[in-house]
């Protein structure tokens, strides 16, 4: 570990769990030296032993931290959302001055970083909200990095965020992509798509392994398929490699050792909320989040079992594989197109600037949602880059026409197998919503009407109508 005199670091890590620790790393490999703090003394063990000969250094207190920053100072924290960034930044702000930086990388809830972003403007201190995804090994060897607030601030940062950002054809998977907020709702947003995503992808499994009754290595060959082609992503690629992973102490695959309960940090849930205040359809992202919560009332499900098999699937297997193909990329295309709906919505209600192109040209690399789509919804965004929805771009609305025949066959498959695949209805139910000119919302706003007097629109002429319907 190397040496150095006080105000000689780049940048300070507040939080040295897997996330900071190895972004520091990062950091440090590509010539930003960093100085490290966490309260708990084995984090602080862990990034000296790693850090071997790299311009790193571990302190045991915040003071510390600050004296060893070159000024203006920046700092990241990398600490759990909440409670714990407010105690943090409170202790953070007694030792910084005015234009030092504090880039909040974690998952702050972008109400949260609305507030904190004010709170510190008091003080002349600003402030970066910046999502980052990758995980552990997105966070050491390149990550998709989402920063928003002052454009300022963050050209200040740049080179470093740009030298350990995944690269995908030469260019960086990061962008200031707007004022306040806006770099973490775009992270939460992410979340919600991530959600979707792997809700999809747990369906089809479970429509292939209860319902066609495949082995594990023939569903590790199916999903191997699958990302050799337009279902290429880095979700698809992990299913494949989980479904086939030995358990030693089973002495057969681990995923059948593993209880069928998924837990969730509530960025999924933060989503459908945000959405839900936006009045912005989600409903692939909200059947996720419902199965996850359903998943956990593990006890209840149990007493509820009727204990019948599942109905034999009846029909072609090859062909039925075909058409779960074509199902899981439509829904795939729909559960994106509704994320980027919901930043088009955001971004003109809160005021963030964002450019749809440059979100899903830094999804590519380095995030849990890289997939190759994502070269073609960028596409659709250079092209219209107001275009409200991706459904409507042409190339991808031929796409999922093409794709419509196998999901309609795949949600009928489901009910008829008694499997749940609420994620596969929701995306075909969107779809068809989306596309028809006609819902029967008419209906609803007679009921409104009738019960509560909230009048109504007429489709002959302007204005507000009410009708006392019960009334001869």
């Amino acid at each position: 570990m190397m040496e150095t005199t006080p105000q000689n670091y780049a940048i300070g890590m507040i939080g040295l769990g897997v996330m900071g620790r190895n972004l520091l790393l990062n950091l440090a490999e590509h010539g930003f030296p960093g100085a490290g703090y966490d309260r708990d003394p084995a984090k602080l063990e862990a990034l000296r032993a790693e850090a071997g000969a790299l311009p790193v250094r571990a302190v045991a207190d915040v003071a510390a931290l600050v004296a060893l920053l070159q000024r203006p100072r920046a700092v990241i924290l990398l600490v759990p959302a909440g409670a714990a960034v407010d105690a943090v930044l409170a202790e953070l702000a007694e030792h910084l001055d005015q234009g030092d930086l504090i880039i909040d990388a974690g998952n702050s809830h972008f109400k949260d970083t609305e507030r904190r972003e004010a709170e510190l403007g008091q003080f002349h201190l600003d402030f970066l909200g910046t999502g980052i995804s990758g995980g552990e090994e997105g966070a050491r060897r390149g990550a998709s990095l989402m920063p928003g607030g002052s454009a300022a601030a963050f050209e200040r940062v740049r080179p470093a965020l740009e030298a350990v950002a995944a690269r995908v054809g030469g260019e960086p998977c990061v962008a200031h992509l707007g004022p306040g907020a806006a770099g973490h709702f775009v992270k939460m947003t992410h979340n919600g798509i991530e959600y979707g995503l792997m809700e999809l992808l747990a369906e089809s499994y479970d429509l292939m392994k209860r319902g066609l009754g495949l082995s594990n290595q023939e569903l590790h060959e199916v999903y191997a398929g699958w990302d050799a082609g337009e279902l290429n992503g880095y979700l698809m690629e992990i299913t494949a490699a989980i479904v086939i992973y030995p358990d030693g102490a089973s002495g057969r695959e681990l995923l059948d050792a593993i209880a069928p309960v998924a837990r969730q940090k509530g960025t999924g849930m933060w989503t459908s909320q945000a959405a839900m205040d936006l009045q912005a359809p989600v409903p692939t992202i909200d059947a996720a989040v419902t199965q996850r919560n359903l998943s956990a009332l593990e006890a209840e499900r149990r007493g509820a079992s009727l204990s019948r098999p599942t109905p034999p699937f009846q029909g072609d297997r090859a062909a039925f594989l075909r058409q779960l193909r074509q199902a899981l990329y439509g829904a795939m295309i729909l559960t994106y197109a509704q994320g980027f709906a919901l930043l088009r919505i955001a971004s003109d209600a809160y005021h963030y600037e964002l450019d749809l192109a440059t979100v899903a040209r830094i999804w590519r690399g380095g995030c849990i949602i890289r997939a190759a789509a994502l070269e073609r919804f960028r596409a659709a965004f250079q092209h219209k880059p107001h275009l409200r929805n991706l459904i409507l771009d042409e190339a991808l609305g031929a796409e999922l026409q093409a794709c419509e025949a196998g999901l309609r066959a795949v949600a009928g498959a489901a009910v008829a197998m008694a499997l749940p695949a609420p994620a596969f209805l929701a995306s075909l139910a969107y779809l068809d919503s989306y596309r028809s000119p006609w819902l029967p919302a008419n209906l609803l706003q007679a009921q409104r009407d009738c019960f509560g007097a909230h009048t109504y629109e007429r489709v002959d002429a302007k204005g507000p109508f009410h009708t006392e319907w019960l009334k001869p």
